[in-house]
């Protein structure tokens, strides 16, 4: 297949999400009795899930144990749920560059650690959901990025082979799990890179989506 197709990952991505995220795990803090979170500290905790972010979280405030890590992670996604988009938004640039893109002809779908459920909500919110034939993310049981199967399941699902897509994500997580599934990554440095990566060709690095260009080194 000739055509290129674009999975994007989401938070940190397409969207600045990160400040209702800090609201949702400061309140669920607040209920199992610990303190408040900085903004940076939470972005630092964010990208292998919601599970992870809650651990991390917890650790950061006096460690965890079994019981109270299910019980904050219960507190966050009751508040998370209702409270998606409060704060949330499109990084300036996404949707004119999504509007390109979708001119184009070009298939985009989203393969993200976020619980399926909220990406779909959020994206929907956001008026962004219609852009993607596929919105994938974690589900119970299954493997979460960057094991490469979340984005080797959505490429399938979207009726691509690895060597006709292009991953987008900011993160270190993103990039290794374009490396495990054989994918080419573009990151999009603007977002949540908590963590180093190695160092990218020009084409294959961008920090403004006005100047989003489709080409890679590959």
């Amino acid at each position: 297949m000739s055509q290129t197709a674009i999975v994007f990952d989401l938070d940190g991505t397409l969207i600045h999400s990160a400040p209702d995220m800090h609201v949702a795990i400061n309140h669920a803090l607040e209920r199992v009795g610990r303190p408040a979170l900085e903004l940076s500290q939470v972005i630092s905790f964010i990208g292998n899930g919601v599970e992870k972010l809650v651990e991390r979280s917890l650790d950061a405030t006096g460690g965890c144990s079994s019981d109270v890590t299910t019980r904050t992670l219960r507190h966050f996604m009751t508040y998370y749920s209702q409270n998606t988009t409060t704060f949330t938004k499109p990084y300036d640039g996404v949707i004119d560059c999504l509007n390109r893109l979708k001119a184009a002809g070009i298939p985009m779908a989203i393969c993200t650690n976020k619980p399926t459920g909220p990406a779909r909500q959020i994206c929907d919110a956001l008026g962004i959901g219609g852009y993607f034939d596929i919105i994938s993310g974690a589900e119970d049981g299954q493997p979460k990025k960057p094991d490469a199967a979340p984005l080797l399941r959505c490429i399938t699902a979207l009726g691509f082979t690895e060597k006709d897509v292009i991953y987008v994500g900011d993160s270190a997580v993103d990039y290794q799990t374009a490396t495990n599934a054989g994918v080419a990554f573009k990151l999009f440095s603007g977002g949540y890179l908590n963590a180093p990566i190695p160092e990218l060709p020009v084409t294959d690095r961008f920090d403004d989506w006005s100047r989003y260009e489709l080409k890679t080194s590959r």
